[in-house]
């Protein structure tokens, strides 16, 4: 059965956020999911979770450094390395990483040290995956490394195709590094969610959704997700689906649309239970 989680950073912003997780809860959500740590108490944020009987499934694990800036590396591992402490601190399984580091909103990418080509970034990447590679392994976490478009939300961003994510983490051959496909940023890069998905299906660990073009709730775009989602069941996917959108109206007409996703699977396995 397919996991689904809802992001609590970008959904339920009408509550204060130790608040946001009893919210989750109450609408039926056991995963939840946020962007970064550093602004977190994460002692607390670990109480919350256990009296709310959810779990983490993902959050940020880096930061203010680029992983395609050579320049960067120092700091970069360094950054992971505190996010690999914090992630086992909270119990989160899943560290989400990126080619490079945003700036505020309207995320652009931050700028490079110097005017790299596209293979000194590549093997910039494949360096840093390759090293943290053993200490994922070592913590029992995954990191999952996603790919932006660059046309509406992150103007800059090197990585911007799955397919170059996946021969990435391919090249690193670890269990422990694998690919976020995010199904708003590649429907407008790519298109065929559903034949990519499928392509690359071992080498996803984690998946977001919103619709496009707006990145709001499904059913306000031209994603068909209830459709989607019943791929990612048949094909199976044993990943986390997170929810990852801004809502168009309010948090219960979203929380409603993402449970309308899943209607599709959930009758398929009652007929399969009767």
């Amino acid at each position: 059965m397919l996991k689904r989680d809802i992001h609590i950073e970008s959904i339920y912003t009408e509550l204060p956020f130790e608040e946001r997780l009893a919210a989750a809860k109450q609408d039926g959500f056991d995963f939840v999911e946020m962007w970064g740590w550093e602004d977190k108490d994460l002692p607390q944020l670990k109480k919350l979770l256990d009296e709310n009987e959810l779990k983490l499934a993902a959050m940020s694990g880096d930061g203010p450094y680029s992983m395609c800036d050579p320049a960067d590396k120092e700091k970069y591992l360094n950054y992971i390395q505190r996010s690999i402490t914090a992630a086992k601190e909270v119990g989160c399984p899943v560290l989400v990483i990126h080619s490079d580091a945003l700036e505020e909103w309207p995320q652009f990418a931050k700028p490079m040290a110097a005017e790299y080509s596209y293979e000194t970034r590549i093997c910039a990447m494949l360096d840093v995956l390759k090293t943290i590679a053993p200490w994922a392994k070592e913590a029992g976490i995954t990191f999952v490394l996603e790919a932006l478009n660059v046309e509406k939300d992150h103007c800059g961003n090197f990585l911007t195709t799955t397919k170059t994510a996946v021969d990435l983490v391919a090249a690193v051959g670890s269990p422990n590094v694998k690919v976020l496909y995010d199904a708003y940023h590649m429907y407008l890069n790519e298109g065929k969610i559903c034949e990519t998905t499928e392509k690359y299906l071992p080498y996803i660990g984690h998946l977001h959704i919103a619709d496009a073009p707006g990145r709001h709730e499904p059913g306000t775009g031209v994603i068909n997700f209830p459709y989607f989602v019943e791929h990612l069941e048949k094909i199976g996917y044993e990943g986390s689906v997170g929810f990852e959108f801004y809502p168009k109206t309010d948090t219960s007409a979203a929380v409603k649309a993402v449970n309308a996703c899943f209607d599709n699977v959930r009758g398929e396995v009652k007929a399969a239970r009767r």
